[in-house]
């Protein structure tokens, strides 16, 4: 980019830079983003009347496109461009357009400077720099592989592989760890070292020759292990021949694919702790009360099929001899004061499972008048170190013994996930959902402003620990990594920061390390199937939910009687808050005659009354939503249900719109992956989605489902009228849509793809964690410097004002 402002400044645009930078200093803003660099830079070409190959393909526009901050100070400015995805630049511009690159420690101490944080005379600052501890780990140079660490992982091991024999060892020595409750798994003592290990392979592969691949590990078991192989190899000879060929290959001419399908097989994770925390946790009665949602379906779901996986992986292994029951609990927190739900009980299992429990470990009681009661996710910081004491004690009774895999949900989860896996040595998986610091812009910058409502100080310095301390991190989108080419994603909104006057952030996260992973999360398939699916549809509800769809009276649950309910819908389901848009949705329909003429517009969006709702947000969008109504005069054409349905009525409503040949419209201003919309394709649903964030990358534009720009609202009623207008000249077209959204969803978004993932990474990272373990101690006790040291004393500060209320 240094190249590129070079040749701008020696050719004839830049006249047209530094006028427009001058533009720029009678605006009122000094610090401006990428949308308001965008909208000055057209507002620019139009009063100087530039022609459109100026705007599209000059330099300029080039320089433009890719600046993501302009920060005017003075006479001069500083630019942060970033060229390409993973990557900034900084530049300081002065008036005469002489440049100079900045250091990224020059940066922050400008955005000290413009928010008047900064004291050159006092001093320096603490600067976090993560950047030295993975110069010991392999590291990704493609963008565009981002998020597929466990492949680039498997490469980099395999050749190591086959240049190490002290890794070779080590493998042996991994091999030789494994057991089940003491009793001896995989290797026993017969097998001294890895030649000797590579020997008695061959010999027990012409011993199993000789059996019938279907043969169960039973009926040879003893002879097996004489040659020095315990069970956890397979259930039958064939199976058992395929693992022992793996690990053949892998010692004698090692490759990645072998690597990755050999360690998947290996029988080392039983037990598993889904740390999910703050909010309300259970089963029953906490959807819709604060910090609850798609977080609790989502790791009820996924602990539900992990003991699924579990099970079928146990059972491939041979292992079911042992007894061996794998167990999966879901830590969370209990509330004294539960009003009305489970969550003051300690432990619950989970419906539909065996050995899945929820298990609730209380805050201890600093003030009761708080600890007995909810607390925000904003708040609860003071009390994570001792609950994670308390729960590794609880833990460790529940499973006599330790878990093997501790997988944390949002940034209080995986700071919990992180204290444990410490305490007990074991691999540490992050899930961080949506993190914060991308929903609340400059929250960084005005952190102290902000401090006493959301304590974004600890919040931040949580994640920065977690997400450095994790041994793999799940991503649901690529975009949740790295963003896109013209926005960096949530991940990367941790390269660098400061928070003024505590520390700078001059190396947060590696965004190139392979820790990172997508596994997007599955669809519930015993409540979300197609429609066609005639034979498991519940029809016992049917006519209920369809009355209550259409024509159902009743001023407690409905607002809003359609003229004709036999419009084509336009149905949307979710949160009444700004984020989630659903007013946004409302405006766009009445804006659009041609809509209201052609569809009928069904909303379920939760309450109906203002005075029913205690959430600020909800309560605006409920007021603005009736006065969206009025303003369109939607009367007749719009149908509000202040309900919240359970998951089998969720599911059938979607079916019930398909069978009306709908649509389903999610109009988020952002999403971080969009489990609704999964709901809702794999319905039969053709499916509009908000272009911003996660659907981006579920829907395949105009294939699948099409995206929308929820911030342009007649842009968005003409892509859906366009669809509507094809269906009417041809009838077949909703039909492969919908049937294309169904397949998209079966192919790559079932609960069974993910599960089968998740135990492949924690087998293959924890294997890595296991050959890499030295070179790691230097990052932990950096970590831990940064717990005790920023973590530990704001948090002690903030329980001092908890003790006081």
């Amino acid at each position: 980019m240094l190249e590129l402002i070079h040749s701008i400044v020696n050719s004839e645009e830049h006249i047209d830079l530094h006028q427009f930078l001058h533009q720029l200093r009678w605006q009122n803003k000094s610090y401006l983003l990428r949308n308001d660099i965008l909208d000055a830079f057209n507002d620019y070409c139009k009063s100087l009347q530039k022609p459109e190959s100026f705007r599209n393909t000059s330099q300029v526009s080039k320089l433009i496109y890719h600046t993501q901050e302009i920060i005017l100070e003075n006479e001069t400015c500083c630019l942060v461009v970033r060229p390409r995805i993973g990557h900034q630049q900084v530049f300081h511009i002065a008036e005469d357009l002489q440049v100079e690159p900045m250091s990224v420690q020059e940066l922050l101490d400008l955005r000290d400077r413009f928010v008047n944080r900064f004291h050159p005379n006092e001093g320096g600052i603490f600067e976090i720099d993560f950047h030295p501890f993975y110069d010991y780990s392999p590291v990704i140079r493609d963008f565009k592989n981002i998020g597929k660490g466990v492949q680039f992982l498997n490469h980099y091991l395999s050749s190591k592989l086959q240049e190490s024999q002290q890794l070779q060892e080590k493998l042996f020595k991994f091999l030789s760890l494994h057991n089940y409750n003491g009793t001896k798994l995989l290797i026993n003592q017969h097998i001294q070292n890895h030649q000797q290990l590579s020997q008695q392979i061959k010999l027990a592969l012409d011993f199993l020759n000789s059996y019938s691949p279907t043969t169960p590990y039973t009926e040879f078991r003893f002879e097996l292990q004489d040659k020095g192989f315990e069970a956890g190899w397979g259930n039958t000879a064939g199976r058992i021949q395929e693992s022992l060929e793996l690990l053949d290959g892998l010692i004698d001419s090692p490759d990645h694919q072998t690597l990755e399908t050999f360690l998947s097989r290996i029988p080392m994770i039983f037990h598993i702790v889904l740390v999910s925390l703050h909010g309300w946790f259970g089963q029953e009665g906490v959807l819709g009360r604060p910090d609850t949602g798609g977080q609790v379906v989502y790791v009820l779901d996924q602990a539900k099929n992990l003991e699924q996986q579990l099970k079928e992986d146990i059972t491939l292994a041979g292992l079911d001899i042992l007894n061996v029951q794998p167990k999966v609990i879901i830590l969370s927190r209990l509330i004294p004061n539960s009003d009305g739900t489970r969550c003051n009980q300690r432990l619950e299992k989970v419906y539909g499972t065996k050995n899945v429990w929820i298990l609730r470990v209380p805050f201890r009681e600093f003030n009761r008048k708080l600890t007995q009661n909810w607390i925000s996710r904003f708040e609860i910081w003071p009390y994570l170190e001792t609950y994670t004491i308390d729960a590794e004690k609880e833990l460790l009774a529940e499973f006599n013994g330790k878990p093997d895999l501790v997988i944390g949900n949002y940034s209080d989860g995986n700071l919990v996930a992180f204290l444990l896996a410490r305490r007990l040595k074991i691999t540490q998986c992050n899930i961080a959902h949506a993190l914060e610091k991308s929903k609340y812009l400059f929250s960084n910058l005005y952190w102290q402003d902000l401090e006493e409502k959301y304590h974004f100080s600890l919040q931040y310095t949580a994640d920065l620990i977690a997400m450095n301390a994790a041994n793999f991190i799940i991503s649901s989108t690529y975009q949740e990594i790295v963003g896109t080419p013209e926005s960096a994603g949530q991940y990367e909104s941790y390269k660098c920061f400061t928070m003024p006057e505590l520390y700078h952030v001059v190396d947060g996260i590696e965004l190139f390390s392979p820790k990172f992973n997508l596994v997007p999360p599955g669809v519930n398939e015993s409540y979300f199937f197609p429609y066609t699916k005639t034979d498991e549809r519940f029809y016992s509800e049917c006519d209920r939910l369809e009355n209550l769809l259409f024509n159902l009276e009743d001023p407690n649950l409905v607002y809003g009687k359609l003229d004709n309910p036999n419009k084509q819908p336009i149905f949307s389901m979710g949160r009444l808050d700004r984020i989630k848009n659903l007013t946004g949705l409302a405006e766009c329909f009445g804006k659009s005659e041609e809509l209201q003429e052609r569809c009928n517009l069904i909303l379920v969006a939760g309450k109906l009354r203002i005075e029913d709702s205690a959430d600020h947000e909800e309560a605006s969008e409920i007021e603005k939503l009736y006065r969206i109504i009025e303003q369109y005069n939607l009367h007749g054409k719009i149908r509000w249900l202040g309900v919240r349905l359970s998951k089998s009525d969720s599911g059938e409503t979607y079916r019930l719109i398909a069978d009306c040949q709908g649509i389903f419209v999610q109009p988020a201003l952002f999403e971080a992956f969009g489990l609704t919309v999964l709901e809702a394709m794999i319905s039969g649903l053709p499916t509009f989605a908000t272009q911003f964030g996660g659907p981006s990358e579920i829907i395949q534009n105009g294939i699948n489902g099409f995206y929308i720009n929820p911030t342009r609202l007649e842009e968005m009623a003409q892509v859906i009228l366009e669809f509507v207008n094809k269906c009417d000249h041809n009838p077949d077209y909703w039909l492969r849509v919908s049937q294309q959204a169904i397949d998209r969803v079966l192919k790559n978004y079932t609960w069974k793809i993910h599960t089968a993932r998740l135990l492949s990474l924690a087998r293959i990272y924890g294997f890595w964690n296991y050959t890499s373990k030295e070179n790691l101690q230097d990052l932990y006790r950096y970590l831990e410097t940064i717990f005790h040291l920023v973590f530990k004393p704001r948090a002690q500060k903030l329980l001092a004002q908890h003790i006081q209320r």
